[in-house]
């Protein structure tokens, strides 16, 4: 047991570090949410399943429902898919 949470707090160190260095918006909010997962089982680890669920709802789902929210209100989904159109068509002409 105690191997899986030294695992699990490793993955939570390469996550907090991953996110500050993503350049993509879109990749950060899914890192985000795979840390606040993360960090939910080791909540259960810890035998406190209140602050399991509650990291779960309000972290992984609230907190990112929002971000993606903000992302679509900003128009930065739609820019990073023309730039991605924008890439496959130049490789296609080349």
């Amino acid at each position: 047991m105690r191997f899986f949470q030294y695992i699990l707090l490793s993955f939570l160190v390469v996550c907090a570090i991953s996110v500050s260095l993503s350049r993509k918006l879109l990749n950060s909010i899914l890192i985000f949410m795979s840390y606040s997962l993360v960090m939910s089982v080791i909540w259960i680890c810890l035998e406190s399943p209140d602050l399991a669920i509650t990291e779960a709802a309000v972290g992984a789902g609230v907190t990112s429902v929002l971000f993606f929210v903000t992302l679509k209100k900003i128009h930065a989904i739609e820019e990073n898919r023309r730039n991605q159109k924008k890439a496959g068509e130049n490789k296609e002409n080349e």
